[in-house]
């Protein structure tokens, strides 16, 4: 029998499958916390067990700076999907694309059991390419920030 606390854990989980095309394992955000028309904050819980621990720095695991990166990409992409929604498009015949990085920075450590608050940041459009700017923080600390694009691309392409 599922506790409350899974329950709750699934209807967060259904909510970020439903807005963007990512899956486990390649899945970095557990929960859409906020979304405004150029803002979106999100959630996750980093658990001991997740495979990339094992060998990244093993006795004393961190969270690969690539992966916190991707973590981002994909609260931009639920962004954008929540602004192409809230404009009543549909978006789900578009997967996000990353198509730039800059400016990545990383501050501190994410360990195991750390739970983070990524942060994307809609900056303008320009043709297609959505620019924004964002950050993972623990307990307030920024872990990192940086600059990136996106753009939304047909399936059929």
């Amino acid at each position: 029998m599922q506790s409350s606390e899974d329950r709750q854990f699934n209807w967060m989980m259904e909510d970020v499958l439903r807005t963007i095309p990512h899956r486990p394992p390649f899945l970095f955000v557990d929960e859409i916390l906020e979304v405004s028309a150029d803002r979106a904050l999100c959630q996750r819980t980093l658990r001991a067990d997740e495979a990339f621990f094992e060998g990244h720095y093993p006795g004393n695991p961190i969270t690969p700076g690539v992966l916190l990166c991707e973590s981002v990409f994909q609260t931009g992409a639920i962004l954008l999907v929540k602004r192409i929604e809230a404009l009543g498009q549909s978006a789900q015949a578009k997967t996000p694309v990353l198509s730039r990085i800059q400016d990545a920075r990383f501050k501190r450590m994410v360990k195991p059991r750390d739970t983070v608050q990524i942060e994307a940041l809609f900056k303008e459009e320009i043709r297609g390419f959505y620019f924004l700017r964002g950050s993972v923080k623990i307990e307030g600390k920024t872990a990192l920030t940086i600059e990136f694009v996106l753009a939304l691309v047909d399936e059929s392409l």
